[in-house]
């Protein structure tokens, strides 16, 4: 299926060539937990902190619930942030 993934900060390296700011429509499998787009686009589980589903954030124990992801899904991912 067909969604759109976006990544930010250091993150956005991780993204496909093809990528035009920070994002970028991407097909994963049918049966795909967002832990599992995670891992296809090598995002280092601990480096993603904040997890939006569709604008929605989705706690580090739900990130492997079968059936959130459908298609046309936005995932976008934001690794920790310090600031002063």
């Amino acid at each position: 299926m067909n969604i759109t993934l976006k990544l930010y900060a250091n993150l956005s390296p991780l993204l496909p060539v093809n990528a035009q700011r920070n994002a970028v429509a991407v097909e994963v499998p049918e049966d795909a937990t967002l832990n599992t787009v995670i891992d296809l686009f090598r995002v280092p589980r601990e480096q993603a902190h904040l997890v939006l589903l569709n604008g929605v954030f989705v706690c580090h124990a739900d990130r492997d619930q079968a059936g959130r992801l459908k298609a046309g899904d936005t995932l976008a991912i934001w690794p920790p942030v310090a600031g002063g």
